[in-house]
């Protein structure tokens, strides 16, 4: 139950991040044997970069620590949904830091917010949301795939997230979200092949009072297809958004001081044939654009679905 609030002391079971540096990190289950492929049970040992770690000596272990290994060391962190997102199982490709920061934003998620989430995936966005609506707020996510919906529900309860989640199996675009959950969500994300079949539903789904909607799309024609089913099932406000994250450069630079007193005295043809004076320079810190920035990821198409009464 790593990620269902603070915590000191690692405790058996837990889900325990592996710092070993800042693009090297590794997710592990802090239990002191696993099952081999042989269905035999062995002790847990984990192998990284920098050598071997019993993971039994991790339990009772503080969070934050160092821990040794065999060819060097690693911080032991709890787990929160960046870290999750940097280090998780693939099952699809995800969402990161940089659009789902937005999409939070967006979609004006809060404690206590019914959040509707399609596709599921690998849970990456899920935590994030979990994190947004936690303690009174509910998750409701769907995936068509059996495999990742078991996976997704599996990893949920592990978290100690599952009061806070419900995962269903389903195609949305062809079933919708189901009757009982018409009129009940604060907000709806669709991250699905063709959105644009899903957005009824999701108009069904919102509550009276309104909501929000937001959809992620690789390309530009999916996009246009969703703003037009926006249109046509009384959203307003659509607007679309592509974030692109660019890192600036920062470096301390020696600037010349430009000397000017050869202005106030007439200069002669034996100055400065004999002594050369070293020009003084000043320390500047100073911010560049990089050269090259992070290409397209996808186009976040975001509307609002107005009170009943104003529909």
């Amino acid at each position: 139950m790593s990620f269902a609030g603070p915590k000191e002391i690692i405790a058996e079971g837990d889900t325990v991040v592996l710092y070993l540096t800042p693009a090297l990190m590794h997710t592990i289950d802090a239990v002191p044997q696993i099952r081999n492929k042989k269905n035999e049970m062995i002790e847990y040992v984990f192998q990284t970069s920098f050598g071997a770690l019993k993971v039994r000596d991790l339990v009772g272990v503080r969070y934050g620590s160092r821990v040794q290994l065999t060819k060097g060391w690693a911080h032991v962190l709890q787990p929160n949904p960046e870290l999750w997102t940097q280090t998780l199982p693939h099952r699809t490709q995800i969402l990161y830091t940089p659009d789902i920061s937005m999409i939070l934003y967006q979609l004006e998620v809060r404690p206590g917010s019914v959040v509707i989430e399609s596709g599921t995936g690998s849970g990456s966005l899920s935590h994030y949301f979990l994190r947004a609506i936690r303690p009174s707020g509910h998750l409701h996510t769907f995936d068509f795939h059996e495999e990742r919906v078991a996976k997704a529900r599996e990893e949920f309860v592990a978290h100690g997230l599952g009061d806070n989640v419900t995962v269903r199996q389903r195609d949305v675009c062809e079933q919708g979200f189901g009757d009982e959950l018409n009129g009940v969500a604060d907000a709806v994300f669709l991250d699905l092949p063709a959105p644009q079949l899903a957005v009824p539903y999701a108009a069904k789904a919102l509550k009276n009072e309104g909501g929000r909607i937001c959809s992620f799309s690789p390309c530009i024609e999916q996009s246009m297809r969703v703003c037009e089913a926006l249109g046509k099932c009384g959203f307003i406000e659509v607007q679309n958004i592509e974030v692109l994250q660019v890192e600036d450069c920062v470096r301390t630079r020696n600037v010349p001081v430009m000397e000017l007193d050869f202005l106030k005295t007439k200069r002669t043809e034996t100055d400065g044939k004999d002594m050369k004076t070293p020009r003084e320079s000043k320390k500047y810190i100073t911010s560049t654009a990089p050269n090259t920035m992070a290409g397209h990821t996808g186009y976040l198409t975001i509307a609002e679905l107005p009170p009943l009464f104003a529909r």
